[in-house]
């Protein structure tokens, strides 16, 4: 059985698949962080006249205890220079910034957290680069203000990667993308959860998202990610279409 997936063939299966040439491409999906590996990863994209935009840097250290809000400095430490190799990555592909998250926030007491991404906007601002929080699960979807606090105390190069569908209700979607445009960087997701027979998204408010990010002054990438059922090429094209409706 052949590898399902080899990253150097996605800058080109995408460009010619939906003509998108601003791509992520998710930290496990590397198969080497050689040199070697790098460099084909970068023809790659080249070859596709296409352009590394972010990393979501997906890492064990990541999950592992608090993460970057974990309270032991040891273990926060580690997640702090895990993630510094990517930084050091996506400046090698060409990448403006990387996703980490930050763990196990406590939101009675942020400054670990924002000790942590102090350091981290801090080394990203040597290579001209951002570090992002995405709302996933927890606080960061649930109480959109938190992160907030954590960009406006880490400083410049951190900043927001606003996901539209990472919300528990439409209340915080509409509250919380309207709270995170301001501090989007680099890159923004469009998901695309559930679409009628007209191919218009049904799970939220698609064009109020696209709103808040307009109404922001947004000028990123707004990177597709399909969550449904069926085809996944399909649903991906959909959410294309979604945003060519909007933009």
């Amino acid at each position: 059985m052949g590898k399902p997936w080899d990253l150097r063939q996605f800058p080109e299966s995408i460009a010619d698949r939906y003509g998108v040439h601003q791509l992520e491409m998710v930290a496990p999906h590397f198969e080497s962080v050689l040199p070697s590996y790098l460099s084909e990863i970068k023809a790659s994209l080249a070859r596709a006249h296409s352009h590394l935009v972010n990393i979501p840097v997906d890492i064990e250290e990541l999950w592992a205890g608090g993460g970057l809000s974990d309270t032991d400095v040891k273990m926060r430490e580690i997640a702090i220079a895990a993630s510094g190799k990517w930084i050091d990555i996506g400046q090698a592909l060409g990448a403006k910034s990387v996703r980490c998250d930050p763990g196990k926030i406590n939101r009675a007491d942020l400054s670990p957290t924002i000790s942590a991404y102090k350091k981290l906007a801090s080394y990203a601002a040597l290579k001209n680069m951002y570090v992002l929080i995405e709302n996933h699960g927890g606080v960061g979807s649930e109480h959109p203000e938190d992160l907030v606090k954590i960009f406006n105390a880490a400083g410049p190069h951190c900043g927001a990667l606003p996901d539209m569908g990472n919300f528990p209700d439409e209340e915080t979607r509409k509250r919380g993308l309207r709270l995170l445009y301001p501090y989007a960087r680099t890159v923004s997701h469009a998901k695309g959860l559930k679409f009628d027979s007209q191919g218009k998204e049904t799970a939220f408010d698609f064009p109020d998202a696209i709103q808040a990010a307009k109404a922001a002054g947004y000028n990123g990438v707004f990177s597709i990610e399909y969550e449904g059922p069926g085809d996944p090429f399909a649903g991906v094209q959909h959410v294309v279409d979604e945003l060519n409706r909007y933009l």
